[in-house]
Parts: structure tokens; sequence; C-alpha cells
């Protein structure tokens, strides 16, 4: 299973804004990007002029560093969206929502989405009761996500049962028995990632 092994702090002074991918450091003095926000490398605080095309692949890989997803995986998802019915941004940023990592962070179980994504790579969570280890996993609506039983005494869930977060409208859930249930498809307004999804169409539409 491919990933980005590098140095997340680097992709967020590259993108020139925090894309959280760190959890609670992201809010603490201990931030690179608060520490040093211009782009890495030799010539990050000059200024450059940047082109339209430059704004749409910033864009883009904005979008895909906040997920973690690599450039294949991202094109497929955009390939998806673009078959479906309605707005392809909207249909995009959807489909990445409701990969399990992601409802798992949403649902609080992980401080990033690179954490969530590690607690399902170990086999944390059920899915309609059944055991699902494949981060990508597209859930759908009515989907039960529950910690399976015997990881329910680990303390990294304890902690996060005992602070539950605010989770979006699109989700339900219980503290107390570790699960959550998708009620519907996210919307765009459900969906606060700092991003321009029209910028990212017009990106793949050349």
């Amino acid at each position: 299973m491919a990933r980005y092994t590098g140095s997340v702090c680097r992709l967020c002074r590259r993108e020139g804004l925090k894309l959280f991918l760190k959890g609670d450091r992201c809010y603490t003095d201990k931030c690179a990007f608060t520490r040093r926000g211009y782009a890495p490398g030799q010539h990050g605080q000059s200024r450059k002029k940047i082109s339209n095309y430059g704004v749409q692949l910033r864009e883009k890989q904005k979008a895909r560093r906040i997920y973690g997803i690599l450039e294949g995986q991202f094109r497929n998802y955009y390939e998806r969206a673009e078959k479906l019915r309605g707005i392809t941004g909207e249909n995009l940023l959807r489909l990445l929502e409701m990969r399990l990592d992601n409802v798992a962070f949403r649902l609080g179980f992980g401080n990033s989405r690179s954490e969530a994504r590690q607690l399902v790579t170990h086999g944390h969570f059920l899915v309609n009761g059944k055991k699902v280890d494949i981060p990508s996993y597209q859930v759908t609506v009515n989907d039960v996500i529950t910690v399976r039983e015997k990881s329910r005494s680990v303390e990294k869930f304890k902690t996060f049962a005992e602070n539950p977060k605010t989770l979006p409208a699109w989700l339900e859930g219980s503290s107390e028995n570790f699960e959550g249930k998708v009620l519907r498809d996210p919307s765009r307004e459900d969906v606060d990632v700092p991003v321009n999804e029209t910028l990212i169409v017009e990106f793949y539409s050349k």
C-alpha cells in the first residue's frame, strides 16, 4: 500500500497554510508552519508570480495532501466523480469524505487523518459488524462503524471516548458504544476543508 512517508510539515509549508496533518501538534507553538511559514527549500522565501496553471495545481495538491492520497489514486477519484450525476467537484469531495479513514477521523477516532488511517490498517474497526482494514474503503449511507470489542481497552480509544468531538451533520456517534453511523451523503456545506474544488476540475479538464 503506497503512501507518503516524508515530513508532513513540509507539505503545509509548501501549500502556504496549515493542513492540520499532525492533529493536536498543529495547534501548538511546535508547529513548523507557525515557526517558518514559507515554502521549504533554498528559494522558499522568494516571491514568485504564480500562473493560472500553478494556482490550479496547488489546489489539487492541497486536497490530495489533506486526505493523504497519492497522485494516481486521486486521479481515479476524479474520474469516478466525473461519471456521477451532479457537480464533479462536489462529487469528488463526497467520495473523499466517504473513505473509511476519513469517516473514522470525523467520528473522533484519531487526532488526524493519518492517525485514523493507521488505526484502520491495524484492523481496529468493524463496518456493519465485519472487520475492514482498508483505509480507502467507501462507506455508504446507514453504514455503522464500530471499534472492535478487544480494541476498546486500548488507551488511545479510551481517550477518544472521554473527549468526544463535535460531529458533522451527516454523521452520528456514540462515544459510550464506540460507534458511529453515516446518516446521509455529505453536502458541500458539510465539508470544511479549505479547498476550491472548481480549480481542481479546471486542472484535470485541460
